[in-house]
């Protein structure tokens, strides 16, 4: 038989399956659909019965319809190319391997879990250790039909003579194919070195390196969903969280972990960690380096610690006919004296009430003995205790602090300079300072890990809600975890697990934000130090292995097959960050294309048509995604050049957000000013570079970001 009848008939069996795979898929939902069907009417059914029966209903209610929910949204998420995987063994056991597991009536396995022990040899057979599998075949699915099959030999003798082997694998073709808006799964494609990391034991630190393209964001990712199938009863009820660089990183990852059946994994932007705020804008790399260093916790204590701005610089209360007075310097010891004795300053008005009120009875003593009377302390702190006065004076003088109010008071540049002496120079207090000053923009990313190290410093305010507000809030949380599950708490620092990505350019204060989310957690910690963009990797370190803690085991594992770039492409990238790295912390490219990178000259006042010309000539070349890579600064520029091409594949990113993405086609414009604009110079230029799958073309006006100038 000729290969095509070969493979027509190889499809046509697999399509047979996949089939009856899909029919079951159907059975399970109707049975879903009508759990839920029934919550509800268990739910109305509580409305008719008596008091004391209808807590008992409407629980039974919420597990059943967030249960049939929870089914629901797994067999959606799982619909598209749920079966992707066969092994057929040495035993003549068949095994297929797909998405989610599934059982017909009889409870026989239809499908296997990708994360089951049962599938492992699908990633972990190699001809060295086949693992008594004699063909393992990657099925590519299209909704419910199969289009094609590719088959790997790992007995060679052990074939049956009415086995038929077509294809020659998936993973190059699969890394030829046009990249989409979002990052696709690779569970049809994980590599060995990649299973063994997803499969890595969940306690601990798991730490991942590896260069560009090696797949360390998929893998990551992966083993969060793996962990959570293998260990849901120790990780699930506590949380997963996810954290990525940006915003535009997130939403590019955001489809992989659905897609594989987890979708109570949360997924937030490092400018989201902090509930109630969301920053997407990136400071300068200079001013950037100041707000992430450990200098800022100091300062930023200090800051609290000074009398507000507002607070009355006087105080002066009659007692038995006579006017006692406290002064400014007297009220500044004072708050001193209550500051010292440790404790969040929203935590201490009671103390700061309790010493206010010492400091005047001994101004009434030190009167006292000057006229030769006496006074009788604990009456007089009594009396003023219980007067409606002091306690005015006391909400103004001693007020409940917020994070964004303290972090505006290093507006003012004298009280910036008061609070970081010996800390910042004047250059970096100027800089802070009119950074501080100037809300018109709204926050940084580098200013939410200032805003949470403040709101644990002040600690949380008092809450005063009316009762009718407590209860109502208590009813949309009752009917939300019936459709969507338990909601965290605001500011949740219990998650069972932490994914952390592009680690290298974590600051020390953004780690120690991210450590307070997993004082509980184990940790999988994805990161370059080739690509970071954080200029002190040492203070980074420390501040990291603080985040940890003392929870061991920690182990690391480095993936070196770069399967994202051709060897062309990341041949330019490799001499542009040769000065800067070892070669073995260099990936290896696997995939020529023979398309050589272009690098065009740019002439004065032709940028912007030289810009539109290479986007046009690219989104023509591929299929799939472009991007166009520039300086931060240059982003709303270029996206204006562009605007004419509407075109969804087209994106325009800044060079600190095009982290973790990828795109078919990349224009690079002015590498030198991607060079200038960041503190670690050739790293930042490296990871752009390293965006491109197929082509990519760089548009510079001088030559000086090449190492040997041509």
């Amino acid at each position: 038989m000729s290969e095509p009848r070969v493979r027509r008939a190889e499809i046509a069996i697999e399509q047979s399956h996949v089939d009856r795979v899909y029919a079951r898929l159907a059975e399970l939902r109707s049975q879903a659909e009508a759990m839920r069907s029934k919550g509800y009417e268990i739910g109305h059914g509580a409305q008719r019965e008596a008091v004391f029966e209808q807590a008992s209903m409407l629980f039974e209610r919420d597990m059943m319809v967030y249960h049939a929910n929870q089914t629901l949204a797994s067999l959606d998420a799982e619909y598209e190319g749920l079966v992707f995987g066969r092994l057929d063994h040495t035993s003549r056991e068949t095994v297929y391997v797909g998405r989610l597991g599934i059982r017909d009536a009889d409870f026989d396995n239809l499908v296997t879990d990708w994360r089951a022990p049962a599938a492992a040899a699908f990633y972990q057979a190699t001809a060295e250790d086949p693992m008594d599998v004699v063909r393992r075949r990657v099925i590519r699915c299209s909704g419910q039909t199969v289009l094609d099959v590719d088959d790997d030999v790992l007995i060679p003798e052990g074939v049956p003579d009415d086995m038929r082997v077509v294809g020659e694998g998936a993973l190059m073709a699969a890394l030829g194919r046009a990249r989409g808006e979002k990052m696709r799964d690779i569970v049809a494609t994980i590599q060995k070195e990649q299973d063994e990391v997803i499969r890595a034991p969940w306690r601990g630190v798991t730490e991942i390196t590896g260069g560009p393209g090696t797949g360390k964001t998929a893998v990551a990712l992966h083993r969060a969903a793996y962990l959570l199938y293998r260990h849901r009863r120790q990780l699930g009820g506590a949380g997963v969280l996810v954290i990525g660089p940006s915003g535009v990183f997130t939403n590019y990852i955001s489809r992989v972990l659905p897609s594989m059946g987890e979708t109570n994994v949360e997924l937030r932007a490092l400018g989201q960690v902090l509930d109630g705020i969301e920053a997407t804008r990136q400071d300068p790399a200079r001013l950037a380096a100041i707000k992430g260093s450990l200098r800022m916790r100091k300062i930023l204590l200090r800051a609290l610690r000074d009398t507000p701005p507002d607070a009355p610089t006087e105080m002066r209360i009659v007692y038995r006919g006579e006017v006692l007075k406290l002064t400014a310097k007297e009220l500044d010891r004072v708050r001193r004296k209550v500051h010292t004795q440790g404790g969040p300053p929203n935590r201490s008005r009671v103390r700061a009430a309790e010493t206010l009120l010492a400091a005047l009875a001994d101004k009434a003593e030190e009167y006292a003995r000057a006229d030769g009377r006496t006074v009788d302390r604990e009456e007089l702190i009594t009396d003023l205790g219980e007067r409606l006065e002091f306690h005015r004076f006391l909400v103004v003088w001693w007020p409940v602090l917020y994070p964004a109010q303290v972090l505006r008071w290093l507006g003012d540049e004298r009280r910036l300079a008061k609070a970081s002496r010996q800390l910042l120079d004047s250059d970096e207090i100027a800089l802070l300072a009119a950074s501080m000053a100037d809300r018109s923009r709204g926050w940084t990313v580098a200013d939410i890990a200032l805003l949470d190290e403040l709101r644990v410093l002040l600690g949380p305010p008092p809450k005063r809600r009316r009762r009718q507000q407590v209860e109502l809030e208590a009813e949309q949380e009752r009917d939300s975890t019936a459709t969507r599950g338990p909601q965290r708490p605001e500011h949740y620092d219990e998650y069972s697990h932490i994914v952390v990505d592009e680690s290298q350019d974590l600051s020390p204060m953004q780690w120690r934000m991210v450590g307070r989310r997993g004082k509980y957690a184990s940790w999988t910690v994805v990161g370059d130090p080739v690509q970071s963009s954080w200029p002190d990797p040492g203070e980074a370190a420390q501040a990291r292995d603080q985040a940890f803690g003392p929870r061991t085991p920690r182990r690391r594992y480095t993936l070196r097959t770069n399967y994202r770039n051709s060897a062309e492409i990341f041949a330019l990238a490799a001499r542009v960050v040769a000065g800067h790295a070892e070669a073995d912390d260099l990936p290896d490219a696997v995939r020529a294309t023979g398309i050589e990178p272009q690098i065009r000259g740019l002439e004065p006042g032709t940028v912007e048509g030289a810009v539109q010309a290479a986007v046009k000539e690219l989104l023509d070349a591929v299929e799939g995604t472009v991007g166009v890579i520039c300086a931060m600064d240059r982003v709303p520029q270029v996206s204006g050049w562009l605007a004419a091409q509407a075109d969804e594949r087209l994106k325009v990113v800044g060079s600190l957000d095009s982290k973790g993405l990828e795109y078919d086609a990349v224009v690079l414009l002015e590498p030198s000013e991607l060079i200038r604009e960041s503190l670690t110079g050739r790293r930042v230029l490296y990871v752009a570079l390293t965006r491109a799958t197929q082509q990519l073309v760089v548009l510079a006006s001088d030559d000086g970001w090449l190492p040997d100038g041509r």
